[in-house]
């Protein structure tokens, strides 16, 4: 049977973890490590996407008052926090490995996989397109993956005794979000293992359990071991790079330049409101937050909404908002797609009225 390598990097701060990641996949990528399933935990940190700014992504005052560090990840996507109520996996594979280079197929295989890990610790554990594992509809872990050549870094991360309002509080939102009522409902939206199952699970049963499902799910055995020296001076040299604030400050851009747009409208089915982090000189919708006084079911359908919409380009805004609808089967009284079109826009026509100010 084919040997992979299992490798625990335990808790440590958020350069070497990201220096690490940088270090595996290029190994990966080389022929010069083996297939790769590692686990890690990070002391309290934020982590930028690749291409993000921190001005803009973060509230860098809550940051530096509770001692939350801030880093650069190698890879894309949207800002995260992490601290040591969270357990991450990753695997570093080679694509032959996959048998395809579609992130889509791969990214239900991985999953579904790790859900049925999960799922022998005590829960019900299910794959949600694009990327995510859920507990009865309230999301558990999310993942992502990226290749390098012929080499695909795929990374997840399971909820233990994650603090939602934390989350909220590192990350650039709009104030209503941080409301008693939001924190309530983000709060409602995910799922800690922890609290599922009653007690918190040992890191041991964590691991044991995602390995083994990834050991059958790829017919493998896995194998105990440490990074290789050539692995090592990969490590330090990257390290040495990410671990500085040239590397954290790599992209910075005033919050100025990515406003907060608020619009509210009564509508015959409720009042809807909605927040837009806006990118003006990419013309882009980043993210988007609704609340409001609305009867939606099911009741993640607005999660799911602004998951959909982010970085969106202005002019696919309606196209996006009308398909997502169009797929799925929402119970929303008299609000229609077109409803939360038309307040998107209405927040989006401050910024128009800004720049011509």
């Amino acid at each position: 049977m084919t040997t992979w390598r299992l490798l625990d990097t335990g808790l440590r701060p958020a350069a070497q973890n990201i220096a690490l990641n940088r270090a595996l996949l290029e190994a990966r990528q080389e022929n010069a490590s083996p297939s790769t399933l590692r686990f890690l935990r990070f002391e309290p940190c934020a982590l930028l996407g690749y291409h993000q700014s921190a001005e803009q992504e973060l509230d860098l005052d809550y940051c530096r008052e509770h001692g939350i560090t801030i880093q650069r990840r190698i890879t894309g996507g949207g800002a995260l926090y992490f601290d040591t109520t969270q357990i991450g996996w990753e695997l570093y594979l080679h694509k032959h490995e996959l048998g395809t280079a579609d992130m889509t197929t791969i990214a239900r295989r991985i999953c579904e996989a790790a859900a049925r890990g999960i799922s022998t610790l005590g829960v019900d554990a299910q794959f949600r397109p694009r990327n995510d594992i859920e507990v009865d509809g309230r999301k558990i872990s999310g993942t992502g993956g990226a290749f390098d050549g012929n080499a695909l870094m795929y990374q997840g991360t399971l909820l233990i005794e994650f603090d939602v309002e934390k989350m909220l509080r590192v990350l650039r939102i709009p104030a209503e979000k941080l409301s008693d009522k939001a924190i309530a409902s983000a709060r409602e939206r995910v799922a800690n293992l922890g609290d599922l199952l009653g007690q918190v699970p040992t890191m041991s049963q964590v691991q044991s359990a995602l390995a083994s499902a990834f050991a059958e799910e790829f017919s493998v055995e896995f194998t105990p071991a440490l990074l290789s020296s050539h692995e090592e001076v990969l490590y330090h040299s990257a390290l040495a790079e990410i671990d500085h604030s040239d590397w954290v400050n790599l992209l910075a851009r005033p919050a100025s330049d990515r406003p907060v747009l608020d619009a509210v409208r009564k509508f015959s089915g409720g009042l809807l409101r909605v927040s837009v982090a806006y990118d003006r000189s990419q013309s882009r919708i980043k993210q988007v937050w609704f609340s409001g006084d609305v009867f939606i079911s099911p009741r993640r359908t607005l999660a799911d909404l602004e998951a959909v919409l982010r970085d969106t380009r202005v002019e696919q805004l309606a196209l996006n908002v009308g398909r997502f609808f169009a797929e799925r089967t929402v119970d929303m009284l008299t609000l229609t797609a077109d409803d939360f079109v038309s307040v998107l826009q209405e927040a989006l026509a401050q910024s128009a009225s800004e720049s011509t100010a």
